[in-house]
């Protein structure tokens, strides 16, 4: 029986199933811009510059402070004896305790009033002189802290600016070396931060303020609220992250200032103005204990590091 064969009629315009596609071919490419180990070029010569000035020295400032010298002589080997001095001299510790008072004046009270300044300033936007206000607050954060300490001490003097006016207005009971006085020396040095401070706090709240929808200000007028319930309800909630953000400047500023004290008060009368920065200075170069400088140095860098870290998180955890 003859096999029927029968040729098959096939489509021009269909696709030949017979005619196999073309293998694809996986493509294995890198991802777009250079390569990692390139980066780390592009970033060695901060690095370099970075390790040199800034981890070489501390890595050294870590070594000498386990050993008692001063800077000349052969060094000799306390291990931690600076550390431990640290804790027990009553000179070193009223030095913390002393920055410790100083966080209220660069921190609390130059946030508070700015607090208040910004406020104001928002609440009445068309409030004459806005601007002056702004710049004249402003000021003493452009103008070099050496200069703003050595007006502040022609004020602070015997017959400064500021006896002056207390004799000229009948309070000359209370006119005073007011920097001279052991009592009354460290709160003037705070006063000169606090005022320094108010400017930069108040740009910042005024940035934030600006940020805050003001249908929020329109709900709480609506409500009824008040000037001060609208900044406890509105402000002040808007300007958390100024706030977290002025609070850690201001207490570091109180940590490590040295520059107000150094040329107000050198740390007198007696050590009643001494902070850690001028300890820092004056056990390196007048009375040559380069170690245990460095152990303050460390001890105030630590401290700095876990307060800045603590303020963050507690942002955080709110």
């Amino acid at each position: 029986m003859a096999a029927l064969t029968h040729d098959r009629v096939t489509d021009p315009t269909e696709p030949d199933p017979e005619r196999a596609a073309p293998p694809t071919r996986r493509v294995v490419g890198r991802s777009p811009g250079e390569p990692r180990k390139v980066a780390y070029l592009y970033v060695l010569p901060a690095f370099v510059f970075y390790g040199a000035l800034v981890l070489f020295p501390l890595g050294q400032c870590v070594w000498i402070s386990f050993y008692d010298w001063d800077g000349l002589s052969v060094a000799k080997w306390v291990g931690l004896g600076n550390y431990q001095e640290v804790f027990t001299d009553p000179q070193l510790r009223s030095s913390f305790v002393h920055s410790g008072v100083l966080i209220a004046f660069f921190a609390v009270i130059p946030i508070m009033t700015a607090l208040v300044l910004a406020a104001t300033l928002s609440r009445k936007a068309r409030l004459r002189g806005r601007t002056f206000f702004r710049t004249v607050l402003f000021l003493p954060q452009v103008v070099a802290s050496v200069v703003v300490a050595t007006t502040w001490s022609a004020i602070y003097s015997p017959d400064g600016m500021l006896n002056f006016l207390l004799r000229h207005v009948g309070l000359g009971a209370l006119a005073r070396p007011w920097l001279g006085d052991y009592g009354l020396a460290l709160p003037a040095v705070g006063v000169i931060g606090a005022w320094i401070g108010v400017g930069g706090f108040l740009v910042m709240f005024m940035a934030g303020t600006q940020q805050i929808p003001t249908d929020l200000y329109d709900a709480a007028r609506v409500d009824g609220a008040g000037a001060v319930r609208e900044f406890f309800a509105v402000t002040l909630p808007g300007l958390r992250g100024q706030l977290v953000v002025a609070a850690t400047l201001g207490i570091i500023g109180a940590l490590r200032t040295f520059d107000l004290v150094y040329v107000t008060t050198h740390g007198g009368p007696g050590t009643s103005t001494s902070v850690p920065a001028y300890e820092v200075y004056h056990r390196a170069f007048v009375t040559n204990q380069v170690g245990s400088a460095c152990a303050v140095a460390l001890t105030l860098a630590v401290l700095i590091f876990l307060v800045t870290v603590l303020v963050n998180r507690l942002d955080k955890e709110d």
